[in-house]
């Protein structure tokens, strides 16, 4: 076998044709300025457009690119897994297909990491590219997130970064099936540091994650690191609790004092409806955890490749 390179990139790849060219061309570039082997593992996660004979094409015109095809899209976080499972390098760098997250950045994070560093984040302190809402959205999830969990994620930071070799094995014992990455990261801890950069404009193509899409994922996030919800509704169903039999209390002194008064259906009603929501809210609630240790239990692989492509 040939020896180990001494980077890898990792990169998943969903419809990211028109990006490819512009993609490898600047990262290509970036890291050949290295003193340092390298190979780039491209994932391609279920592609419904050229991205497969796009990457193939590159293949032939830059050395160290491997492709992964998985056999359908199983996600991004699944194809981020993959490519870690494919990455040989003593340190590995996640990066999207978008040029969002600069290449140009990664010298210094090899920096960094050659200082001691086992772990080097790439940090958003300019998200000016990004809409307003994806700016006021993310703030707020990590806000919540960080309040509610025991892991706290750094803020503003992708899955662009630098890992040791040490840190990719810690993550890939983790034996979770519904993988939210970040989470992951920040859990296995290390020597970390951060590096600040500003975010650019997608260099082609559109996001695949639309509102509902970061909806899920974030509540995919908050689920994978926290039981606080459960336990803020178990407060929730004993405020209500407290407030009915203080209701009970005030209705057995009334009847003693002015006796039997027709009640309202109005208040009934309101009182029924307001009930079965809460309760509802709270068996879907449950449901979110009931549907994550459903999907662990049938052990299912996160990934099934097609065919790897060296």
């Amino acid at each position: 076998m040939a020896a180990s390179p001494v980077i890898s990139v990792v990169c998943p790849f969903f419809n990211e044709a028109a990006a490819i060219p512009h993609f490898f061309e600047r990262i290509v570039g970036v890291l050949q300025q290295e003193d340092a082997s390298f190979e780039i593992v491209c994932v391609n996660d279920g592609s419904t457009d050229g991205t497969l004979s796009a990457l193939q094409q590159a293949q032939q015109l830059y050395d160290g690119l491997v492709v992964v095809d998985l056999s359908r899209n199983f996600g991004k976080e699944a194809a981020l897994t993959a490519g870690l499972d494919f990455a040989r390098g003593d340190a590995v760098i996640p990066i999207d297909a978008d040029l969002q997250d600069p290449p140009e950045l990664i010298p210094e994070m090899i920096a960094k990491w050659r200082e001691g560093y086992e772990v080097v984040l790439a940090r958003r302190v300019d998200r000016s590219a990004d809409t307003l809402a994806k700016r006021l959205t993310a703030s707020i999830f990590y806000k919540v997130h960080n309040r509610i969990s025991d892991i706290a994620l750094p803020e503003n930071v992708g899955d662009f970064r630098l890992m040791d070799r040490l840190v990719v094995e810690a993550i890939k014992r983790l034996p979770e099936r519904r993988r939210f990455m970040k989470g992951l990261f920040a859990w296995v801890g290390f020597k970390t540091v951060c590096i600040d950069y500003a975010r650019a404009e997608r260099i082609a193509g559109q996001s695949k994650f639309n509102g509902w899409r970061l909806w899920n994922f974030a509540i995919e996030g908050i689920t994978a690191f926290s039981i606080a919800p459960l336990k803020f509704w178990t407060y929730v169903g004993g405020l209500i609790a407290f407030g009915s039999v203080l209701y009970a209390l005030f209705i057995l002194v009334r009847t003693l004092v002015y006796g039997v008064v027709l009640p309202g259906y109005a208040s009934l009603l309101v009182a029924i409806l307001f009930l079965g929501g809460v309760q509802l809210v709270g068996i879907g609630l449950l449901g979110e955890y009931v549907g994550r240790v459903y999907f662990e239990a049938k052990q299912r692989p996160i990934y099934v490749v097609r065919k790897v492509h060296e």
